[in-house]
């Protein structure tokens, strides 16, 4: 732990809150500095952009943008928070959305189902603000033998393969389990195929091994140089027949349907 300790970014040192709007904002100036970790972004947002690839004109909605830049990619996003924060563009719960019905078309999400309390109520709260077709596409912790080993050694989150849906605590960021996108919609799917049959799952992809750990993330330093990120992300794609065993992040797709 000393290691990591040493690799830890000067100033997340001093973070002690998670849940204060100071944290997300410092996240957000990390990612900017980093340009490793900004196109691990990138690349993240692509896939949103890839799910939804005619944006212009339609209703979509990021939720948990916290530090991220996505309206430099998709730039109608409406960008929400359940912190208050001068970055977004509104501020609200998963779980009680300021939209109409049917109004929306896509909710996007990166590291935010397995932060939301009851899960079961954000799916009702989506499904009543998605229009026919629309789309949730979320970027998640996968659970393969590799990510399980670094989530649950070097990770500030739980990681509870076990855990039912349901999260306790009270701060929105400092509570959370990185296993809960796997326990709904792979441990649990028949039971979310049940409860929820308008919200077809249209897919799920294990991926990223390697480029979110060298970029450091929000606290540590980058471990490599940022001209390697071409490289890293060739090495990545020729190991993808192996991403169930080796992905740390998973891509989730549901679609709406009558």
């Amino acid at each position: 732990m000393k290691i990591i300790e040493w690799f830890k970014l000067p100033q997340t040192r001093g973070i002690g809150n998670l849940d204060d709007p100071a944290a997300t904002l410092l996240h957000g100036e990390i990612i900017q500095r980093k340009p490793f970790l900004k196109k691990v972004y990138v690349d993240f947002y692509g896939q949103f952009r890839k799910a939804v690839p005619d944006p212009e004109g339609k209703v979509l909605v990021e939720l948990g943008s916290g530090g991220g830049f996505i309206k430099e990619m998709i730039g109608n996003v409406i960008t929400s928070d359940i912190l208050e924060l001068p970055t977004v563009d509104k501020v609200f719960s998963a779980v009680d959305m300021p939209f109409e019905q049917s109004a929306v078309d896509a909710f996007f999400m990166i590291d935010v189902l397995h932060h939301i309390t009851d899960p079961r109520a954000f799916f009702k709260e989506a499904l009543r603000c998605l229009k026919s077709s629309g789309k949730i596409i979320m970027i998640e912790p996968a659970n393969t033998r590799w990510s399980r080993f670094i989530y649950k050694n070097f990770h500030h989150e739980v990681f509870d393969t076990d855990a039912k849906w349901e999260l306790k605590g009270s701060g929105p960021l400092s509570r959370g389990n990185g296993a809960i996108p796997w326990i709904i919609f792979s441990r649990d799917r028949a039971i979310f195929e049940n409860e929820f049959p308008s919200l077809r799952i249209v897919g799920i992809r294990n991926h990223t091994p390697l480029r979110y750990l060298l970029s450091g993330g929000l606290t540590l330093r980058q471990l490599v140089p940022s001209f390697t990120y071409p490289v890293v992300k060739a090495i990545e794609y020729a190991l993808s027949p192996a991403n169930n065993f080796f992905g740390m992040f998973q891509t989730i797709e549901l679609q709406k349907v009558d």
